[in-house]
């Protein structure tokens, strides 16, 4: 990443821990909350894996391919869930932007003979539409407002046995599990993660 390998590996290890608590919830709960919980795993760990600074390990041409096609395909899964608002709305967003930001850096890997590893980090070749980039940085901004304004005490507001999904951009709340702030605060992670990649962009 632009801020250099302890940037990368810090946002790594963040993703991959929020990464493995998502699948440690899909373990219980309804079966939705088991399909959100997934669907936040895979996003975590992607973008873990996007996150490995480029000095540590360079990806061959074809995993941008790779990362377009599968959140491509999370996109896809995600799209009639997203009608009906809510969280669902936030996963058909966050992997649209996983798409994107593969797409934007296939570039930088094929230009600059692998330097742009998510480290998203090369700044020669590094592409995307600036205007596209600055809509989902406004809107990652807001979600992690949102959901750090959840974690604030007093102000989780979600009706007890409730779905507290349909609060702002995406839904800001913790869902029905058993530790809720557990899940915002992931969640809250996941959003700072998508923020930094797209600076980078």
């Amino acid at each position: 990443m632009h801020g250099g390998a302890l940037t990368g590996w810090l946002l790594m290890a963040l993703c991959a821990v929020s990464g493995a608590y998502c699948l440690l919830r899909a373990r219980t709960g309804t079966p939705q909350e088991r399909r959100t919980a997934r669907s936040e795993a895979l996003m975590g760990f992607g973008m873990a894996a996007m996150a490995v600074p480029a000095a540590v390990l360079s990806p061959p041409d074809w995993a941008w391919a790779v990362y377009a096609v599968l959140f491509g395909v999370a996109a896809l899964r995600a799209l009639l869930p997203a009608l009906r608002g809510g969280h669902h709305l936030h996963h058909l967003v966050g992997s649209l932007a996983m798409v994107y930001m593969a797409v934007a850096m296939a570039p930088a890997i094929t230009g600059s003979g692998g330097g742009g590893h998510a480290g998203h980090g090369a700044a020669a070749g590094a592409g995307g539409l600036p205007l596209l980039t600055g809509v989902l940085l406004v809107y990652y901004a807001f979600y992690v407002l949102g959901s750090a304004g959840r974690l604030l005490p007093g102000t989780v507001l979600a009706p007890a046995g409730g779905t507290g999904g349909g609060r702002g951009p995406g839904g800001f709340g913790g869902g029905t599990d058993g530790r809720p702030e557990l899940t915002t605060a992931c969640r809250l992670t996941m959003g700072i993660g998508m923020f930094a990649m797209l600076l980078t962009l």
